[in-house]
C-alpha cells in the first residue's frame, strides 16, 4: 500500500490529482483549508482508504499535524503532491499591490510549499523502507510571468529553487523530488482564460485550456515510479496557448 499526502485537494487540480492516484491503487489523505470542500473531493473517490485532515498550509502547527495524523494512521507517507497555491493579487499592477497581499500569496505558495516539504522530509527520513517523493506544482510562470502577477511569478520561481534544493538534499535519504509546471488546465482559478485575459502586448484574449486531468495523469505517472528514477522537472500544458513566445 502507497500513501499519498495531497494539500489544495478540495478543488481543482488538487481534487483531480486525489481522484486519479485513488483510482490507481494509492491510499490519500486530503488536505485543504475547508472541511467541507475536501468531504467533496471524499465523496467522489472511488473505494478506498482515505483521510481529510483540514489544513492551512501557513501553520506550522497544522502541517505538523497533517503529518502526524497521516503516520498515525498509515505509518508512513510515500508522495506529498504540493499543490496548495494562490493567486490573490494577480491583476494589479505592482505598483497599486498591496504589501499584506504580497505577504499573503508568499506564506501561501512558498512558505507553505516548504513546511509540508520539510515535512515530509522528516518522515521519509525517519520512516522505514527509507524515502518517498515530493511533487511540487509549479506553473509556466515559474518561467514567464503574465502581466501583472509579480507576487504569483516570483513564488513559482522560488520554488524551482525550493525543488531543486529538495532534490540535492533529498539524495542520501532515497527522497526524490520533481516539479510538474501546469498550464491552462481547466479549473475554476483559470476560467478567466476562456473569457478573455491580458497578454503581454496589452490585448485581452481568450486562451485555450487543457482537462486537469491530463494534468492527473502526469502525476500519476511521476509518483509510479520507482525512486531509483525521477521526472526532476515536466512541463503539461495546453498545446495553443501562449506560452512558447508569450511575450
Amino acid at each position: 500500500m502507497s500513501i499519498a499526502v495531497v494539500t489544495g485537494a478540495g478543488s481543482g487540480i488538487g481534487r483531480g490529482v486525489a481522484l486519479a492516484l485513488a483510482a490507481a491503487g494509492w491510499s490519500v489523505a486530503l488536505a485543504g483549508r475547508r472541511a467541507e470542500a475536501l468531504e467533496e473531493t471524499a465523496a467522489s473517490l472511488p473505494a478506498g482508504d482515505f483521510l481529510c485532515v483540514p489544513t492551512d498550509v501557513t501553520s506550522e502547527e497544522e502541517v505538523t499535524a497533517l503529518f502526524t495524523a497521516v503516520r498515525n494512521h498509515w505509518g508512513r507517507v510515500d508522495l506529498l503532491f504540493n499543490n496548495a497555491g494562490t493567486f490573490a493579487g494577480g491583476g494589479v499592477p505592482v505598483e497599486d499591490l498591496d504589501p499584506a497581499v504580497w505577504r499573503s500569496v508568499v506564506d501561501v505558495n512558498l512558505t507553505g510549499a516548504f513546511l509540508c516539504a520539510q515535512a515530509a522530509f522528516r518522515t521519509m527520513k525517519e520512516q522505514t523502507p527509507q524515502g518517498g517523493r515530493i511533487i511540487n506544482n509549479g506553473s509556466i510562470s515559474a518561467h514567464v510571468p503574465r502581466p501583472h502577477s509579480i507576487a504569483y511569478t516570483a513564488t513559482k520561481h522560488a520554488m524551482t529553487g525550493l525543488t531543486k534544493s529538495l532534490s540535492l538534499d533529498g539524495r542520501p535519504y532515497r527522497i526524490a523530488c520533481g516539479q510538474l509546471d501546469i498550464g491552462n488546465a481547466a479549473t475554476d482559478m483559470t476560467a478567466r482564460m476562456q473569457t478573455g485575459i491580458l497578454q503581454a502586448d496589452g490585448r485581452t484574449a481568450v486562451e485555450p485550456v487543457m482537462d486537469a486531468a491530463d494534468v492527473a495523469a502526469t502525476v500519476v505517472h511521476m509518483a509510479a515510479l520507482p525512486l531509483e528514477a525521477n521526472v526532476q522537472f515536466a512541463t503539461v500544458m495546453a498545446t495553443a496557448m501562449p506560452y512558447i513566445g508569450r511575450g
